[in-house]
């Protein structure tokens, strides 16, 4: 079985996050610009290929004029209960 990071939870996060920078009329290369993310992590984030840190995370949904919260509660809703880290079911 191929592992893939694309899991429906990180790619509740990429909408959600490409949801509010688009609502607040930013492109990827602002809100690049205002992180100090590449562009191009940006993407992937939004797209469900890359992993965020949680520190990024939180400064992310400050620049969007969210609470942190808001983008962790997509990724929980979006997260099987029975979704696995590296074979560890979670309980």
């Amino acid at each position: 079985m191929t592992k893939s990071i694309r899991s429906s939870g990180l790619l509740a996060l990429g909408n959600s996050i490409l949801d509010y920078r688009t609502a607040k009329g930013w492109s990827q290369r602002d809100l690049a610009r205002e992180t100090g993310l590449r562009q191009s992590f940006i993407a992937k984030l939004e797209k469900g290929l890359r992993r965020v840190d949680v520190v990024e995370l939180v400064v992310i949904a400050r620049l969007l004029d969210i609470p942190p919260a808001e983008l962790l509660s997509k990724v929980e809703i979006a997260t099987p209960r029975d979704h696995t880290i590296s074979g560890q079911r979670i309980s």
